[in-house]
């Protein structure tokens, strides 16, 4: 599980614009040179279209469009950092463990997921922090945006108008994970709208917050024997049954995460 600004820049007004489109670090595709080494706080509620390779970016001056139209990202949380992040290096680890915890339950509430369906979703979220030059002027903020596919998407899917409550009550197929293939782990990832083999089907927890990583050998055999049960009361108990697994390994587990995945053999 994936981790991830306008600056009032005290310059003349004719060459700020100029000044700030030329910065050296890579903010994304289609910038807007208003938000390029942006120090201020970001707006919520904004829509844009981002991809796969402006999320692997720490930063993101990517231009807005009205949520009206097409769009791949919405911004649903932003935020100052808190006074402990004043003096950290711009990559210190705690970033992104303080963007897991803050992110993550802002995008549950926003969507409408408990704990288990968040895994469970074709959609995910970024995060993005100032540039490294606003860094060093002294932004601290983050901002949360909710994107149209996973880790695992080589492009997004468009949003709707908005994506807050898409989740709440009976979610659409569409926004479901599903896999396609002899195995989940080989499979293909698609909407549950599509022709699947395996849908995700529950989530098992395997840990609590202040519990140390057991180590992969350990998350496997757990997941493995947990999802086994999950998926057989899941399916109502058959006699004979397949399922799959999904676990995470150290850096998704210091970010936060104490589930892992279970996927259940389908014949749709």
């Amino acid at each position: 599980m994936t981790l991830r600004r306008a600056v009032v820049l005290l310059l003349l007004a004719l060459l700020g614009p100029a000044l700030a489109a030329c910065s050296s670090e890579d903010q994304g595709a289609n910038t807007d040179p208003d938000l390029v080494d942006a120090v201020d706080v970001p707006t919520s509620g904004t829509c844009r279209v981002l991809t796969p390779d402006d999320v692997a970016k720490p930063a993101n001056a990517t231009k807005t469009v009205p949520c009206a139209k097409e769009h791949t990202a919405e911004t649903f949380a932003t935020g100052e950092l808190p006074s402990q992040f004043d003096d950290v290096k711009y990559d210190d680890r705690e970033l992104g463990h303080y963007a897991y915890q803050t992110c993550s339950k802002a995008f549950a509430k926003f969507v409408g997921a408990d704990e288990s369906l968040v895994l469970r979703t074709m959609l995910s979220w970024a995060w993005f922090r100032p540039s490294e030059k606003a860094w060093g002027k002294g932004a601290r903020w983050y901002r949360c945006d909710v994107v149209g596919g996973s880790t695992a998407s080589a492009a997004y899917r468009p949003l709707p108008e908005t994506a807050q409550g898409l989740l709440e009550g009976r979610p659409p197929e569409e926004w479901l994970s599903c896999a396609r293939g002899a195995s989940v782990g080989e499979g293909e990832k698609v909407p549950c709208s599509q022709k699947h083999d395996w849908r995700a089907a529950t989530t098992v927890k395997l840990g609590q917050p202040d519990d140390a990583y057991p180590g992969d050998r350990v998350m496997e055999s757990r997941t493995r024997s947990f999802c086994a049960t999950s998926v057989k009361a899941w399916l109502n108990y058959p006699s004979a049954f397949e399922y799959g697994f999904t676990f995470f390994h150290r850096a998704e587990w210091d970010a936060g995460n104490r589930r892992s995945v279970c996927w259940a053999k389908t014949n749709e």
